[in-house]
């Protein structure tokens, strides 16, 4: 047990590919849904992976995890995903120990996301913790190694200003829209997909475009229909999708779908000039739709290179933003150096409640002052020797230190 603790940072890696090498096609390969991530957790110990956690967002696809190596993380990622195991070595990073806890940190911050500071992050690892966890994958490391990278996470968001203005894929859709469309009022929108990120691309084309003018469909017509009652809004069902295609101006897609859901041979009866965004990954319009002369094709890594004053100002709180990891860092390394010595914290009790129990140990000899409960007494001697351990390092003399210290009252 012991050794196994002490080598759980040495054998954390995360293995990954992320939009700085990838673009949304390749990405799209190895994005892992719900089942697929069922998958990778049932089948995690056959490959000798355990506390395993699967970041799935339209930027990347991580895996972090104990192992003895990270193609272990590899082969078991792309045993459930369309992409291959040789394109994924290609283009992926991976990191060890200290540096892929640094990396997890950085990624909860938004200071690795494509559109630097976006917040959105930390609800996705909220979500991959939970299935993870559900599943009984997440253990004593990751869980409290999590829950330190979520509170960095909140303490830069409450305390820099990394996160602040509206900036998102979502909003960056409707930047776009505002940027490249005129009249915006004439036009008829479609948004196909209302889940998180077609809700929130939704609201802000409500918000910031100043139209109503928008149709709603989704797989689950009920979810579309709470949205359109709120935003007073039109909904239909998915079974007028293609008439609905013919009559919109402008298309967002926000489907989770695992193939394209929309297709050029949807566009064969129309020649009409439309913009189709898609914000789904993997990619949910199909690339044929591109070389349509009428169709201008717009997916996440386009949208990813908007630059405003608002991504400006989040660049000068980076270096707040590290300051405040680094302090996080500090304190999960000094648990896990704390952990590293509870076995033999462990044993030193056991050998005191030994001592106490002793028929040769005259407690009322060795009482210099009123004494404690001898609980009380074996724990704040433990506090000592763990303080001392951690900062000098010397287990032998902190063992005897500690027996002298319990004997001497």
């Amino acid at each position: 047990m012991s050794r196994n603790q002490a080598a759980e940072l040495s054998r954390f890696f995360v293995a990954g590919i992320n939009y700085k090498k990838t673009d949304t096609g390749i990405r799209g390969l190895f994005a892992v849904g719900s089942e697929q991530y069922d998958q990778i957790l049932k089948n995690a110990s056959s490959y000798g992976v355990q506390d395993l956690l699967v970041l799935s967002t339209c930027n990347r696809t991580e895996i972090y995890g104990i192992a003895e190596n990270p193609q272990q993380l590899v082969l078991l990622l792309c045993s459930q995903t369309e992409g291959k195991e040789e394109v994924f070595n290609e283009l992926a990073y991976g990191k060890k120990g200290l540096n892929a806890i640094r990396h997890l940190f950085e990624v909860a911050a938004g200071l690795d996301s494509q559109i630097l500071g976006d917040y959105e992050i930390v609800g996705q690892i909220r979500q991959a913790m939970k299935f993870a966890r559900e599943r009984n994958y997440i253990h004593h490391f990751l869980e409290r190694t999590l829950n330190q990278v979520l509170q960095a996470s909140k303490d830069i968001k409450n305390q820099t200003a990394l996160s602040d203005g509206t900036v998102s894929v979502a909003f960056a859709a409707v930047h776009y829209i505002r940027e490249n469309i005129k009249d915006i009022s004439d036009k008829r929108i479609l948004l196909l997909g209302t889940g998180k990120i077609g809700s929130n691309a939704c609201k802000n084309m409500v918000d910031y475009l100043g139209t109503t003018n928008i149709t709603l469909i989704n797989r689950t017509n009920e979810r579309a229909e709470d949205l359109a009652s709120i935003l007073n809004l039109r909904c239909v069902s998915m079974g007028q999708l293609q008439e609905e295609i013919n009559r919109a101006n402008i298309i967002l897609v926000a489907t989770n779908a695992a193939e394209p859901v929309i297709s050029a041979a949807q566009f064969l009866h129309t020649n009409d000039n439309k913009l189709i965004i898609d914000l789904s990954i993997p990619c949910n319009v199909h690339k044929d739709v591109a070389v349509l002369s009428n169709i201008n094709l717009v997916d996440v890594d386009n949208l990813s290179r908007m630059k405003d004053e608002t991504l400006q100002r989040r660049a000068a709180e980076v270096p707040k933003a590290r300051a405040i990891i680094a302090g996080h860092v500090e304190e999960l390394l000094e648990w896990h150096e704390m952990r590293r010595h509870v076995p033999v914290l462990r044993e030193v009790k056991i050998k005191l409640q030994e001592i106490d129990r002793s028929p040769l140990f005259d407690k009322q000899s060795h009482r210099k002052v009123p004494s404690l409960a001898t609980d009380q007494k074996i724990q704040r001697v433990l506090n000592g020797m763990a303080s001392k351990m951690r900062r000098e390092n010397q287990r032998g003399c902190q063992y005897i230190q500690a027996i002298n210290e319990f004997i001497a009252g």
